[in-house]
């Protein structure tokens, strides 16, 4: 993405949305992943819908930096100071209990009823209340109603009907979601590999513990089954596209170049980012492919004080024979990295017209792959663009 488009973000942003943990106003802590869950389900519901929303890790930084306890009961200056911290205009919180039925004869867990709220800091003022009431069993269904509400407010009617926002975004079993929120607060991997596994294997529909399988297995360097558990990850999901990217490169780096080329394929048609045009151009590039060369260009017209996609050109036009053009590249690379000592060997071989050789593995597999992934820039330049629009 060029530096003029992140100016243009930077100065007129458009609008994002924080999901904070509703609080938990039983005397039952153990019940605290509820809260955490209904965050959850309304920051899906936003961001599968193309709404810019900020992640749980960044929600989590910012109330350690203002030292503010998770799971408390927040005021409105709290949430305000969190909005602040996070640069966000949109926040959503609440609170939930639960209370024992009062009919005996139905088997529940207890009365859940939930209490959204919705504060617009551009325009200050706070939206309507949401609330859902119901046994605790269908949370799943509640969340989902809460979430839908939400987002038919904030997109001002223009969001799907309640029947295809459920249809895209299937009933869960309730004790899946408990161990996939329980495995987003563990703090060990371990234990968070086991609660998402437990997740995904008691519900084959549910998508978001696929996802953080796959990342925990990137993580690792597990890439064959980081793959598996990407390739999972549902139209639907808000990760989607973010899968995908990481799915092509778990393929790309188990030696499956064709599939990765698949992968990035997918985000680049959507989020067509300089990261995943230079990691398309890759596995186009290890696999033989034609277009390389010209994705390795857009990723470099996008950010051309890249050392990476410099690099990348150069390399591709130096396998191709265009000793000339590759030269300027890697010299390119060598202002900006003198002790770069791949882009020295080429650039000292394209000066030479030495060509490359089938089994020179000094020269063989050298493109350079991105591993950061800024979708939320791209919707939000997106978004700024559009409002632009007359």
């Amino acid at each position: 993405m060029a530096a003029y488009f992140l100016c243009l973000v930077s100065e007129t942003s458009a609008a994002t949305y924080a999901a904070l943990p509703f609080f938990n106003l039983s005397q039952n802590k153990n019940l605290d992943w509820i809260g955490e869950s209904l965050a959850a389900a309304v920051q899906e519901a936003l961001s599968s819908e193309g709404m810019m929303t900020l992640e749980r890790d960044d929600r989590v930084e910012a109330y350690r930096r203002l030292s503010i306890r998770p799971y408390s009961l927040l005021t409105r200056a709290s949430v305000v100071k969190i909005a602040e911290e996070l640069d966000t205009e949109q926040v959503i919180f609440g609170e939930f209990d639960v209370k024992p039925m009062t009919d005996s004869a139905v088997k529940s867990r207890g009365s859940l009823l939930i209490t959204g709220r919705l504060i617009d800091l551009k325009r200050v003022k706070q939206g309507p209340e949401f609330r859902e009431v119901g046994a605790l069993e269908d949370l799943a269904a509640l969340q989902s109603h809460l979430a839908w509400q939400i987002l038919q407010f904030a997109l001002a009617g223009g969001a799907p009907s309640e029947a295809e926002f459920r249809q895209r975004h299937p009933t869960v079993r309730v004790d899946a979601i408990e161990n996939y929120i329980r495995g987003l607060l563990a703090s060990n991997p371990d234990e968070k590999h086991r609660l998402f596994t437990q997740a995904a294997r008691l519900d084959s529909q549910f998508s978001q513990p696929c996802f953080q399988l796959g990342r925990l297995l990137w993580s690792r360097k597990e890439y064959k089954p980081a793959a598996e558990w990407f390739q999972r990850v549902t139209r639907a999901d808000g990760h989607y596209y973010q899968a995908n990217f990481f799915l092509g490169l778990s393929r790309y780096y188990s030696g499956d170049f064709a599939g990765a080329q698949t992968a990035f394929q997918v985000v680049a048609r959507v989020v067509p980012l300089n990261e995943v045009y230079n990691n398309l151009g890759a596995a186009e590039s290890r696999a033989n492919a034609a277009d390389a060369l010209e994705n390795f260009r857009k990723a470099l017209d996008g950010d051309p004080s890249d050392a990476a996609y410099q690099f990348n050109v150069g390399y591709a036009l130096w396998k191709s024979g265009n000793f000339h053009d590759a030269i300027e590249h890697f010299r390119a690379v060598l202002e900006r990295e003198p002790a770069d000592a791949e882009a020295g060997l080429l650039l000292a071989r394209a000066e030479k017209q030495v060509a490359a050789r089938p089994g020179d593995t000094r020269t063989e597999g050298l493109e350079r792959l991105k591993t950061n992934y800024e979708e939320s820039a791209y919707w939000q330049l997106k978004a700024v663009l559009q409002q632009g629009k007359p």
